[in-house]
């Protein structure tokens, strides 16, 4: 599955709120982000190449899936569900302040 498919706009949110989730989680820049996104690139590569993984997604708590986020072992199965569950706060409502945990 490509980045892209998961993107989609949610429950009236929009797509710079997505991207800026993205940015937070990985350090990309909005210009590296539309480059992944264009490329169509998967989920193994885009979280390979993030410049800058943010040391506050281990604060990201919760269950995905049926399994909790932080209980997972596999790095990259982890650091994908942290971003569904991100989503997933801004697709319910949650502040963004909340979702980037400030």
């Amino acid at each position: 599955m490509s980045i892209p498919i998961m993107l989609r706009r949610r429950r009236g949110r929009t797509k710079t709120e997505v991207h800026e989730i993205i940015r937070w989680l990985k350090g990309y820049s909005q210009e590296g982000l539309e480059s992944q996104l264009e490329k169509q690139t998967d989920f193994e590569t885009f979280f390979a190449e993030a410049p800058q993984l943010n040391p506050s997604r281990t604060l990201i708590k919760g269950v995905v899936c049926g399994v909790r986020v932080e209980d997972i072992e596999e790095p990259t199965m982890q650091e994908i569900r942290y971003l569904d569950k991100l989503i997933d706060e801004l697709a319910k409502g949650k502040a963004m302040e909340k979702i980037l945990r400030k």
